[in-house]
Protein backbone atom coordinates (compact mmCIF):
# COMPACT_ATOMS: atom_id res chain seq x y z
CA UNK A 1 0.00 0.00 0.00
CA UNK A 2 1.38 3.09 -1.06
CA UNK A 3 1.59 5.56 2.07
CA UNK A 4 0.80 9.01 1.12
CA UNK A 5 2.63 11.76 2.95
CA UNK A 6 0.77 14.62 4.61
CA UNK A 7 1.75 18.18 4.64
CA UNK A 8 2.49 19.62 8.16
CA UNK A 9 -0.62 21.77 9.34
CA UNK A 10 1.22 24.12 11.36
CA UNK A 11 3.27 24.58 8.21
CA UNK A 12 6.77 24.65 10.98
CA UNK A 13 8.58 21.84 9.50
CA UNK A 14 7.77 23.11 5.71
CA UNK A 15 8.93 26.46 7.03
CA UNK A 16 12.12 25.14 8.13
CA UNK A 17 13.45 23.93 5.10
CA UNK A 18 16.03 26.57 3.53
CA UNK A 19 19.61 25.64 2.97
CA UNK A 20 21.71 26.04 6.27
CA UNK A 21 24.17 28.47 5.07
CA UNK A 22 22.02 31.06 5.31
CA UNK A 23 22.41 31.36 8.79
CA UNK A 24 25.93 32.85 8.39
CA UNK A 25 24.27 36.13 6.79
CA UNK A 26 21.26 35.94 9.06
CA UNK A 27 23.75 35.91 11.93
CA UNK A 28 25.42 38.73 10.75
CA UNK A 29 22.40 40.93 10.01
CA UNK A 30 21.49 40.23 13.76
CA UNK A 31 25.02 41.05 14.68
CA UNK A 32 25.07 44.20 12.83
CA UNK A 33 21.60 45.36 14.79
CA UNK A 34 22.74 44.15 18.01
CA UNK A 35 26.36 44.36 18.54
CA UNK A 36 25.84 48.11 18.58
CA UNK A 37 23.53 48.56 21.21
CA UNK A 38 25.20 45.93 23.14
CA UNK A 39 28.65 48.10 23.09
CA UNK A 40 26.70 50.49 24.97
CA UNK A 41 25.64 48.57 27.17
CA UNK A 42 29.18 47.42 27.86
CA UNK A 43 30.03 51.00 27.97
CA UNK A 44 27.89 52.74 30.17
CA UNK A 45 28.92 53.32 34.03
CA UNK A 46 25.93 51.31 35.45
CA UNK A 47 27.28 52.70 38.89
CA UNK A 48 26.73 56.92 37.73
CA UNK A 49 23.15 55.79 35.90
CA UNK A 50 21.02 57.27 38.47
CA UNK A 51 23.10 60.31 38.92
CA UNK A 52 23.37 60.74 35.61
CA UNK A 53 19.73 60.64 34.90
CA UNK A 54 19.07 62.35 37.38
CA UNK A 55 21.30 65.35 36.87
CA UNK A 56 19.35 68.70 36.06
CA UNK A 57 20.51 69.09 32.35
CA UNK A 58 19.33 65.38 32.16
CA UNK A 59 15.98 65.88 33.32
CA UNK A 60 15.38 69.03 31.61
CA UNK A 61 15.81 67.89 28.42
CA UNK A 62 13.84 64.32 29.40
CA UNK A 63 10.81 66.75 31.22
CA UNK A 64 10.97 68.95 27.55
CA UNK A 65 10.74 65.95 25.90
CA UNK A 66 8.31 63.98 27.62
CA UNK A 67 6.05 67.26 27.31
CA UNK A 68 6.41 68.07 23.51
CA UNK A 69 6.16 64.31 22.84
CA UNK A 70 2.47 64.48 24.30
CA UNK A 71 1.79 67.72 22.45
CA UNK A 72 3.09 66.03 19.00
CA UNK A 73 1.19 62.88 19.54
CA UNK A 74 -2.13 64.69 20.64
CA UNK A 75 -1.98 67.23 17.52
CA UNK A 76 -0.95 63.83 15.28
CA UNK A 77 -4.33 62.20 16.93
CA UNK A 78 -6.24 65.53 16.08
CA UNK A 79 -5.19 65.71 12.52
CA UNK A 80 -4.15 61.92 11.23
CA UNK A 81 -7.47 60.16 12.30
CA UNK A 82 -9.63 62.53 9.88
CA UNK A 83 -6.79 62.28 7.50
CA UNK A 84 -6.48 58.65 7.58
CA UNK A 85 -10.56 58.50 6.69
CA UNK A 86 -10.14 60.63 4.09
CA UNK A 87 -7.40 58.66 2.00
CA UNK A 88 -9.46 55.07 3.78
CA UNK A 89 -12.89 56.64 1.76
CA UNK A 90 -11.61 58.08 -1.44
CA UNK A 91 -11.18 56.58 -4.35
CA UNK A 92 -8.00 54.31 -6.00
CA UNK A 93 -6.66 56.89 -7.52
CA UNK A 94 -6.82 59.60 -5.08
CA UNK A 95 -6.31 57.54 -1.84
CA UNK A 96 -2.55 56.58 -3.63
CA UNK A 97 -1.73 59.92 -4.28
CA UNK A 98 -2.49 61.04 -0.94
CA UNK A 99 -1.02 58.40 0.96
CA UNK A 100 2.40 58.95 -1.12
CA UNK A 101 2.21 62.44 -0.12
CA UNK A 102 1.37 61.24 3.79
CA UNK A 103 4.08 58.96 3.63
CA UNK A 104 6.89 61.15 2.30
CA UNK A 105 8.47 62.45 5.54
CA UNK A 106 9.40 59.09 6.80
CA UNK A 107 11.47 58.36 3.69
CA UNK A 108 13.02 62.44 3.01
CA UNK A 109 16.12 62.64 5.78
CA UNK A 110 15.14 64.37 8.95
CA UNK A 111 17.61 67.39 7.72
CA UNK A 112 15.41 67.86 4.71
CA UNK A 113 11.90 68.11 6.86
CA UNK A 114 13.92 71.08 9.06
CA UNK A 115 14.57 73.04 5.98
CA UNK A 116 10.96 72.68 4.70
CA UNK A 117 9.58 74.17 7.67
CA UNK A 118 11.81 76.86 7.86
CA UNK A 119 11.01 77.42 4.24
CA UNK A 120 7.41 77.51 5.27
CA UNK A 121 7.68 79.18 9.25
CA UNK A 122 10.75 81.20 9.03
CA UNK A 123 11.37 84.54 9.05
CA UNK A 124 11.58 84.86 5.09
CA UNK A 125 9.74 81.59 4.62
CA UNK A 126 6.28 81.42 2.94
CA UNK A 127 4.11 82.15 5.93
CA UNK A 128 7.14 83.75 8.15
CA UNK A 129 6.32 87.09 7.10
CA UNK A 130 2.77 87.51 7.64
CA UNK A 131 3.13 86.00 11.32
CA UNK A 132 5.68 88.55 11.84
CA UNK A 133 3.38 91.22 11.37
CA UNK A 134 1.33 89.34 13.93
CA UNK A 135 4.19 89.55 16.31
CA UNK A 136 4.13 85.57 16.14
CA UNK A 137 7.44 83.36 15.84
CA UNK A 138 7.69 80.14 15.62
CA UNK A 139 11.07 78.74 14.65
CA UNK A 140 13.68 78.29 17.92
CA UNK A 141 11.06 77.83 20.12
CA UNK A 142 9.10 74.95 22.02
CA UNK A 143 6.33 75.26 19.82
CA UNK A 144 8.63 74.47 17.09
CA UNK A 145 9.81 71.56 18.24
CA UNK A 146 6.36 70.28 18.59
CA UNK A 147 5.56 71.26 15.32
CA UNK A 148 8.89 69.37 13.89
CA UNK A 149 7.83 66.01 15.72
CA UNK A 150 4.63 66.36 14.22
CA UNK A 151 6.12 66.71 10.87
CA UNK A 152 7.63 63.34 11.09
CA UNK A 153 5.25 61.47 13.32
CA UNK A 154 2.08 62.10 11.73
CA UNK A 155 2.56 59.74 9.00
CA UNK A 156 2.86 56.77 11.89
CA UNK A 157 -0.50 57.41 12.68
CA UNK A 158 -2.12 58.00 9.39
CA UNK A 159 -0.90 54.87 8.24
CA UNK A 160 -1.84 52.67 11.35
CA UNK A 161 -5.72 53.97 11.42
CA UNK A 162 -6.21 53.65 7.65
CA UNK A 163 -5.39 50.26 7.92
CA UNK A 164 -7.46 49.68 10.58
CA UNK A 165 -9.86 51.89 8.56
CA UNK A 166 -9.90 49.61 5.22
CA UNK A 167 -10.01 46.06 7.59
CA UNK A 168 -12.72 47.25 9.30
CA UNK A 169 -14.74 48.12 5.96
CA UNK A 170 -17.80 50.28 5.54
CA UNK A 171 -20.83 47.69 6.43
CA UNK A 172 -21.50 48.38 10.01
CA UNK A 173 -21.52 52.36 8.79
CA UNK A 174 -23.78 51.55 6.42
CA UNK A 175 -25.71 49.51 8.86
CA UNK A 176 -26.22 52.64 11.15
CA UNK A 177 -26.43 55.00 8.48
CA UNK A 178 -29.88 52.98 7.58
CA UNK A 179 -31.29 52.67 11.01
CA UNK A 180 -31.02 56.74 11.05
CA UNK A 181 -27.40 57.78 12.77
CA UNK A 182 -26.27 61.19 11.93
CA UNK A 183 -22.82 61.24 10.06
CA UNK A 184 -21.01 62.38 13.58
CA UNK A 185 -22.75 59.73 15.09
CA UNK A 186 -21.60 57.13 13.06
CA UNK A 187 -18.46 58.28 13.31
CA UNK A 188 -18.39 58.05 16.84
CA UNK A 189 -20.02 55.18 17.97
CA UNK A 190 -19.40 53.24 15.23
CA UNK A 191 -15.93 54.27 13.32
CA UNK A 192 -13.47 55.54 16.19
CA UNK A 193 -14.43 51.90 18.17
CA UNK A 194 -13.68 49.95 15.32
CA UNK A 195 -10.15 50.97 14.67
CA UNK A 196 -9.65 52.08 18.35
CA UNK A 197 -7.29 49.36 18.04
CA UNK A 198 -5.18 51.10 15.21
CA UNK A 199 -5.06 54.88 16.61
CA UNK A 200 -3.58 52.94 19.93
CA UNK A 201 -0.92 51.71 18.01
CA UNK A 202 -0.14 54.09 16.01
CA UNK A 203 -0.43 56.28 18.76
CA UNK A 204 2.48 54.96 20.57
CA UNK A 205 4.37 54.93 17.54
CA UNK A 206 4.07 58.81 16.91
CA UNK A 207 4.80 59.27 20.60
CA UNK A 208 7.99 57.19 20.38
CA UNK A 209 9.03 58.92 16.98
CA UNK A 210 8.32 62.34 18.32
CA UNK A 211 10.71 61.16 21.40
CA UNK A 212 13.24 60.41 19.18
CA UNK A 213 13.28 63.06 16.82
CA UNK A 214 16.59 65.06 16.10
CA UNK A 215 17.17 66.32 12.36
CA UNK A 216 13.91 68.22 11.74
CA UNK A 217 14.49 69.80 15.46
CA UNK A 218 18.17 70.25 15.28
CA UNK A 219 16.94 72.80 12.01
CA UNK A 220 14.02 74.20 12.88
CA UNK A 221 13.63 74.68 16.67
CA UNK A 222 17.57 75.00 17.12
CA UNK A 223 19.38 73.69 20.58
CA UNK A 224 18.70 76.02 23.43
CA UNK A 225 18.88 74.65 26.76
CA UNK A 226 15.21 74.67 28.65
CA UNK A 227 13.56 75.41 25.54
CA UNK A 228 14.50 73.21 22.65
CA UNK A 229 16.69 70.88 23.72
CA UNK A 230 15.11 67.72 23.77
CA UNK A 231 17.04 63.96 24.82
CA UNK A 232 18.51 63.18 21.56
CA UNK A 233 19.50 66.70 21.09
CA UNK A 234 21.70 66.25 24.58
CA UNK A 235 23.04 63.49 23.75
CA UNK A 236 24.25 65.11 20.31
CA UNK A 237 25.33 68.34 22.38
CA UNK A 238 27.41 66.10 25.12
CA UNK A 239 29.36 64.29 22.41
CA UNK A 240 30.56 67.37 21.02
CA UNK A 241 32.13 68.90 24.12
CA UNK A 242 29.15 70.86 25.85
CA UNK A 243 26.39 70.91 28.05
CA UNK A 244 25.53 66.99 29.55
CA UNK A 245 28.16 65.05 30.68
CA UNK A 246 29.07 61.45 28.39
CA UNK A 247 27.95 59.79 30.97
CA UNK A 248 24.86 61.27 31.21
CA UNK A 249 24.54 61.13 27.10
CA UNK A 250 24.70 57.82 27.16
CA UNK A 251 22.68 57.30 30.06
CA UNK A 252 19.94 59.23 28.27
CA UNK A 253 20.55 56.35 24.94
CA UNK A 254 19.67 53.98 27.44
CA UNK A 255 16.42 55.53 28.09
CA UNK A 256 15.27 56.51 24.66
CA UNK A 257 16.60 52.02 24.06
CA UNK A 258 14.11 51.54 26.63
CA UNK A 259 11.43 53.23 25.29
CA UNK A 260 11.93 51.54 22.11
CA UNK A 261 11.44 48.42 23.75
CA UNK A 262 8.31 49.58 25.81
CA UNK A 263 6.71 50.75 22.11
CA UNK A 264 7.48 47.27 20.85
CA UNK A 265 6.11 45.21 23.65
CA UNK A 266 3.11 47.07 23.53
CA UNK A 267 2.77 46.74 19.74
CA UNK A 268 3.14 43.33 20.47
CA UNK A 269 0.32 43.28 23.22
CA UNK A 270 -2.14 45.29 20.87
CA UNK A 271 -1.33 42.47 17.32
CA UNK A 272 -4.37 40.23 17.34
CA UNK A 273 -2.29 37.32 15.90
CA UNK A 274 0.61 37.63 17.65
CA UNK A 275 2.28 34.66 18.93
CA UNK A 276 1.36 33.96 22.28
Amino acid sequence: MTRVAHAPRDGTAAAGRFPGWLYLPAGLGAAVLLLPLAALLVRLDWAGVPAAITSPAALQALGLSLATASWATLACIVLGVPLALVIARSRPGVAAALRTLVTLPLVLPPLVGGIALLALLGRTGLFGEVLAVWGIRIPFTTAAVVIAQVFVALPFLVISVEGALRTAGTRFEGVAAGLGAGRFTVFRRITLPLVAPGLLAGAVLCFARALGEFGATALFAGNAAGTTRTMPLAIYTAFNGAGVSEDTAIALSLMLIAVAIAVLVLMRGWRADAPR
